[in-house]
């Protein structure tokens, strides 16, 4: 049985093109001088507040690696933590008018990025594409997305 051509090769195809998509997108992040885990951090703040447990669990960050975000993220003053008044062992994490801020930089420059890199799909066709890429199997933890 013959090699298949590696250019058939789904793995290979979603990987190259995973990486030139990511490429783009981090260009994209760079107006608002975030890395993809602060940003993605910030989307996930975007609806309001939220203990730092449960942030962690949406992001699905290991605890510690979500400390490590959130001091950057505080330290550039794009949200801010604090006690929770009725639980002082929780910490309730937000955005910051900055961090506000930061995200509509970040919403528009992905839009736009998103637009390039998805014109020649119809919607349906995105629609279709989000649906099967949930569906691939991989397993977070052999990567962190992101990482440098």
């Amino acid at each position: 049985m013959a090699a298949a051509d590696s250019t058939d090769r789904l793995g290979f195809l979603l990987s190259y093109r995973g990486e030139l998509t990511g490429a783009r997108i981090r260009a994209a992040l760079a107006v608002a001088g975030l890395h993809p885990r602060n940003a993605m951090t910030l989307m996930q703040l975007a609806p309001g507040a939220m203990s730092q447990r449960d942030l962690a669990a949406a992001l699905e960050v290991d605890p510690s690696q979500l400390v490590a975000i959130l001091n950057d993220l505080e330290s550039a003053g794009l949200c801010e933590r604090r006690r929770d008044p009725a639980d002082r062992r929780r910490h309730i994490v937000e955005l910051t008018d900055a961090g506000s801020a930061a995200l509509d930089q970040v919403d528009a420059a992905v839009g736009e990025a998103e637009r390039e890199l998805f014109a020649d799909l119809t919607a349906e066709e995105q629609d279709v594409l989000r649906r099967l890429l949930d569906r691939v199997v991989v397993e977070r933890g052999d990567h962190e997305c992101g990482a440098e």
